[in-house]
């Protein structure tokens, strides 16, 4: 039963770091991603060579797949918690709500926003940049403000010059 449990929490560690890893390359800390990929790859040898070393155990095996799937979950919820990097929202209101940008500022986000033809009349268009730890917080207030908003998020890959003083990595 040791052996269960050690190859269970070994393969939860083993993924956590994988799944961190493979989000931290995504978002270009490429030297984050290559030293935590050195104990990834540590803790992966462990965990395979206890699983092949045992194979006469079924149980082993499955508590390889068990550790595998939570391993992945653990570092869902941990990447989520960094929430590392930036949120895009495109926002629509009516046109009427033209306070609305100047309270988003208000609160610290840049925006920028313009008058666009909608299909029943005039719309206030928005885009917001905002840091992805901000993203539920930002999209609340805004919901506050403008309870029919029409919200859009989505995570940019790239970006130059703008509201930010100190640009992303």
């Amino acid at each position: 039963m040791d052996i269960i449990l050690l190859i269970i929490v070994i393969n939860v560690i083993y993924m956590t770091l994988t799944t961190l890893r493979l989000i931290l390359v995504i978002k270009g800390y490429r030297v984050v991603a290559s030293f935590l990929s050195m104990a990834e790859v540590f803790v992966y040898l462990m965990g395979l060579t206890m699983v092949l070393d045992n194979l006469d155990e079924p149980l082993n095996i499955i508590a390889y797949c068990i550790g595998w799937g939570l391993g992945v979950y653990c570092g869902s919820i941990i990447e989520n918690r960094l929430a590392l990097g930036y949120v895009v929202f495109d926002v629509i209101v009516d046109s009427l709500e033209i306070e609305i940008p100047i309270q988003i500022r208000a609160k610290g986000y840049g925006v920028t926003s313009w008058v666009a033809d909608g299909k029943d009349g005039k719309r206030l268009c928005m885009k917001v940049l905002a840091k992805r730890k901000n993203e539920l917080k930002l999209r609340d207030y805004i919901i506050s403000l403008s309870p029919k908003a029409f919200i859009i998020s989505y995570e940019p890959t790239r970006f130059n010059g703008g509201f930010l003083i100190k640009p992303s990595k």
